[in-house]
């Protein structure tokens, strides 16, 4: 389970969102926080990462998106909300497009809240998703997780 550890790597996607979010979540990657010495590598294919960073609220245009992405990520696998959008709509909630957070379409792992969310605070939710990461490894040599996971209509 170590390799987990070494090189999370993580696929970001933008729902519906004003932006602020996806900024912090690319000032991880700057210099300034360089989450890339950690091992952390940001993947454009769903199918090499292991965390799935959400931003923004699911809208009705977005949630077949959103399921395939996470149908192709492989298990183990975490879910990350970052911000308040995603956590739970927020402002938005009562827009007539807007379902709600994230946890409405596919399960979540780790909730970051903020408007916008800090890059420390982003940081700590891939810190954390590296835990569930472990928890849902060893569940998956033992045969439990399959016994657990939720169905996706």
């Amino acid at each position: 389970m170590a390799f987990f550890k070494k090189s999370p790597w993580i696929i970001h996607y933008d729902g519906s969102s004003c932006n602020g979010c996806d900024i912090e979540v690319l000032a991880c990657l700057t210099p300034l926080y360089d989450v890339e010495r950690f091992g952390v590598v940001n993947t454009g294919n769903p199918k090499h990462a292991d965390i799935f960073l959400i931003t923004g609220a699911v809208n009705s245009q977005n949630v077949d998106v959103i399921k395939n992405i996470y149908s192709q990520i492989p298990e183990p696998k975490a879910v990350i909300a970052i911000g308040i959008c995603a956590v739970s709509g927020n402002i938005f909630r009562d827009c007539y497009n807007i379902i709600g957070g994230i946890d409405k379409v596919i399960p979540v792992d780790v909730y970051v809240p903020g408007c916008a969310a800090r890059p420390e605070a982003i940081i700590d939710g891939v810190v954390q998703a590296l835990g569930v990461l472990e928890k849902k490894y060893s569940d998956l040599k033992s045969g439990k997780l399959n016994e657990n996971k939720q169905a996706l209509v």
